[in-house]
């Protein structure tokens, strides 16, 4: 079978998906991308770029779509080449929060198209007004609207779609939840596993931690607010006062992924440092940056308590990994994170805004760890019998190609 792959942050979300299709005699398959480094036994990848920025002073609401047709148009400039050399896909795959699968159709009109649809915007319900701090404007209503062009393209355009979670299709609108099915990629439990030996020593340090030690993690693309870093700082002293033996480890860089950013020079971290000051003792907190993943799977498997928090938006893979390393996580009340985790039995849940909430639950934790066991072991289980990459969510990625390439 001929199978193209689109995803401008090679391999994205098929990263499972497209190595177990390249392990199988007879399948030939493709993967467009940006991305330059990296690569997948078995893949033949081509890297595009856009021809052009977008145009400077454009509307704003119309930065993301413009940028969307920038890719689309490149996209499809690498599949007509790949059509004029002989190669024509029995079933295509792409995510459509860059554009790039807008027009494949244009070129594969016979050919299956599979979306991959991770988050819808709106006004109410949602990232959106979630924060009552962020402020209403009469701009923000049809800003929204307009930023949804992409996603409504695509939907129009694909055979089928795809959602990683039920509250992520839910965001849709009712029209098109028939067409999208709810398919995790799946997390390996096999590798992702705790681990009774692991330890981990804190880079350009002679510090090792080990597993047992009272040690609280917290994990994100970005520490920003969209993952509830502002508030998990504010959580810490309480931590360090009450737990003079705990050491906190941070992951994440200092860029912004979702939201709005800070002016060139500032970063969330910085600030948070400032507003705290000596109450955060940076000989006991460290900042790691972004990690190895066999890094970062150590740090999961040392840690007592690991604290995720979200606005309502895309569920990070960090909180189902740590869950099936046997963290006992901490998480918010957020529609994401209650699909997952039930408060007193698979995790425990916090009020997003409420560092005191936070740090009275993590302390707790910290103090008695044969009391939180149950909640470790079935957060793992729940991961396994959910969100397992080989028995649960690659099978349900191939039933999907199978049906779409009949």
């Amino acid at each position: 079978m001929k199978i193209l792959f689109v995803h401008q942050n090679f391999p994205g979300q098929y990263l499972h998906l497209a190595r177990h299709l390249a392990s199988l005699p007879g399948n030939e398959i493709v993967f467009i991308t940006q991305r330059q480094d990296a690569s997948i036994s078995g893949v033949r990848k081509i890297v595009y770029k856009p021809q052009r920025s977008i145009t400077p002073g454009i509307n704003h609401y119309l930065r993301e779509t413009e940028a969307g047709i920038l890719n689309a148009q490149e996209v499809v400039r690498v599949a007509m080449e790949l059509k004029n050399s002989g190669f024509v896909p029995d079933v295509m795959l792409g995510h459509n929060g860059w554009g790039e699968i807008w027009y494949l159709k244009d070129v594969f009109p016979k050919t299956p198209l599979l979306g991959y649809f991770e988050f819808f915007y709106r006004e109410h319900g949602a990232d959106v007004g979630f924060d009552p701090n962020d402020p209403t404007t009469p701009d923000r209503p049809p800003r929204l609207r307009t930023k949804n062009l992409g996603n409504l393209l695509a939907l129009e355009t694909v055979d089928w779609g795809q959602c990683p979670t039920q509250w992520q299709r839910s965001v849709y609108p009712p029209r098109y939840q028939s067409i999208l099915s709810v398919v995790h990629e799946g997390i390996d439990t096999q590798l992702v596993a705790p681990d009774l030996s692991a330890h981990f020593t804190i880079p350009g340090t002679d510090i090792t931690l080990q597993r047992g030690e009272e040690i609280v993690t917290y994990v994100a693309r970005n520490l920003e607010p969209y993952r509830g870093f502002p508030t998990f700082m504010r959580s810490l002293p309480a931590i360090l006062q009450r737990r003079p033996k705990a050491r906190v480890l941070i992951v994440g860089g200092e860029e912004t992924s979702y939201g709005p950013g800070l002016p060139a020079g500032e970063t969330f971290r910085q600030r948070m440092l400032d507003e705290l000051g000596d109450a955060v003792d940076l000989k006991r907190v460290h900042f790691l940056n972004k990690v190895p993943y066999s890094s970062f799977l150590k740090i999961l498997q040392i840690s007592r308590v690991h604290v995720y928090l979200t606005y309502p938006f895309v569920l990070s893979w960090s909180m189902l990994e740590a869950m099936s390393a046997g963290c006992l996580v901490v998480g918010s009340r957020t529609a994401p994170v209650e699909e997952v985790i039930r408060d007193g039995e698979n995790g425990i849940l916090v009020d997003f805004f409420a560092p005191n909430d936070i740090s009275q639950r993590v302390i707790e934790a910290l103090e008695d760890v044969r009391r939180h066991e149950t909640l470790r072991h079935n957060a793992r289980r729940t991961i396994i019998e959910k969100y397992d990459l080989r028995t649960i969510c690659l099978p349900a990625q191939l039933s999907l190609l199978e049906k779409l390439a009949l």
